[in-house]
């Protein structure tokens, strides 16, 4: 049985991590990037290739907004000097009409403000209310935002900003449109869905091919060049910001090389924070930039150390146990980074000690083989459904889980789909026609509905 210590993914973090949870109840460090995601949409330096002096400009203020948030987070900190920056941000829809801010000709605009703030929500705040963009999903998200505040707020807009197709493409989020209209059409069938997109998918996918082709070529040039084991995503993002992201990989490997080189062997996934994933994965957060890429690369040899003690601290808690080997499970959703779980172990390792668990050593050996057999039994009928569909692509969201794969292939296996010839196909939980024509479809669909 392949035995996955779930306890130690769910122990107490407030005792393991007390620092991260005193430094601010209401917002976490997390949840200040995911607010400030339309604020990295509209002013991160990849889309401005062709305006190097603005590229710069964003890569050097985004470096001081990196430290000022980290030393907000930093336990016991007091005050911050003030923190003067400019950033050039893209167009979107509408901005607020009282916006002290200066426009270009090429879609941009300048804006200038100082950050003098004491916590991680008013700095968010004031970052998002200085670019005139909306903080609704801020206060909708955490119950300790009021909204005297908002009103108080320089430029805040009166209504929802409604983003281009594009952000929910870069971000992986989803566009609420497209909620709305997956609500509206829960009644549907799987073939009659199926009937209903299979031809504007068709149209996406072969409009997609030639990107999709400059993706796989800049991914193998970057992996030999690197030498790596392979390049992943976290997110569903469209294939012309994946192509955005290995070019941005690309530069910096021109310009640091040998740095890079630290990452031989390695996978790396483009997601959400930088860091070296509890597995090993090399994470490369897609809102950072260079600077952030480069400190990571450096520190490897570090990592890889770091690395070499979780393996033995394994073994030890493997032997405590009674053999039974221990597995973090991650299926490109990098949920832990390596410190975390390394210290995740160690409070678990030291709680083992003092409980004294009354196992004979090795007695448990060899129990790693039932959930085995299921990642087994998973591969194998998605290898079944890719052929007997031709599908080019078959794979599932990291939020669906072996046991609901393996559920809904079989199912699929029982049923003529002319309609999945050609076509990348990805397992979720809705239906969806993405941007490049991928298909998705709910794991619990039926010929009905989706079952709740």
């Amino acid at each position: 049985m392949f035995c996955h210590l779930r306890p130690v993914r769910s122990l107490c973090l407030e005792k393991a991590f007390p620092h991260w949870l005193s430094c601010s109840r209401a917002f976490s460090g997390a949840e200040a990037v995911n607010a400030l995601r339309p604020f990295y949409f509209v002013v991160h330096p990849d889309f401005f290739g062709q305006h190097p002096r603005e590229r710069e400009v964003n890569e050097n203020s985004l470096q001081k907004l990196s430290v000022y948030l980290e030393n907000l987070q930093k336990p016991g900190f007091k005050s911050l000097k003030p923190t003067q920056l400019t950033f050039y941000v893209r167009e979107t829809d509408q901005h607020s009409p009282d916006s002290q801010a200066t426009f270009s000709t090429f879609g941009f605009r300048a804006v200038k403000f100082t950050l003098h703030t004491r916590d991680l929500l008013s700095t968010v705040l004031y970052i998002l209310n200085s670019c005139s963009l909306s903080v609704e999903h801020v206060q909708s998200s955490n119950s300790s935002v009021h909204p005297q505040p908002l009103k108080e707020a320089r430029g805040v807009p009166d209504r929802p900003i409604k983003w281009d197709k594009s952000y929910y493409s870069f971000t992986g989020f989803k566009d609420p449109d497209e909620d709305l209209e997956q609500v509206s059409r829960a009644e549907t069938t799987l073939t009659s869905w199926l009937d209903s997109n299979g031809k504007r998918a068709v149209k996406r996918l072969e409009n997609s091919l030639p990107l999709r082709k400059e993706l796989d070529r800049l991914k193998e040039e970057l992996s030999r060049q690197l030498q790596l084991s392979d390049i992943r995503w976290q997110r569903s993002w469209g294939v012309a910001h994946r192509c955005s992201q290995l070019q941005s990989l690309g530069r910096l490997a021109q310009q640091n090389l040998e740095t890079l080189k630290n990452a031989k062997g390695c996978t790396v996934i483009f997601t959400d924070r930088s860091g070296v994933s509890a597995v090993g994965h090399v994470m490369l957060g897609t809102m950072d930039v260079h600077h952030h890429w480069t400190k990571l690369f450096e520190r490897l040899p570090s990592y890889f150390d770091l690395q070499r003690k979780l393996m033995f601290l394994e073994d030890q808690i493997s032997y405590l146990l009674g053999g039974i080997q221990v597995v973090y499970i991650e299926e490109l959703q990098p949920v832990l980074t390596l410190e975390e779980y390394y210290s995740l172990l160690d409070v678990f390792y030291n709680r083992l000690l003092k409980s004294r668990i009354p196992f004979h050593p090795r007695s448990l050996r060899g129990l790693q083989m039932i959930l085995n057999r299921l990642k087994v039994t998973e591969s194998e009928l998605i290898q079944a459904s890719t052929k007997k569909f031709s599908l080019e692509r078959f794979y599932k969201d990291p939020s669906v889980s072996s046991v609901q794969m393996v559920d809904c292939c079989t199912r699929l296996l029982d049923r003529p789909l002319p309609w999945l010839h050609g076509m990348h196909l990805c397992v979720s939980n809705f239906y969806s026609v993405m941007q490049d024509g991928d298909l998705c479809i709910p794991w619990n669909w039926k010929n009905g509905r989706a079952t709740k």
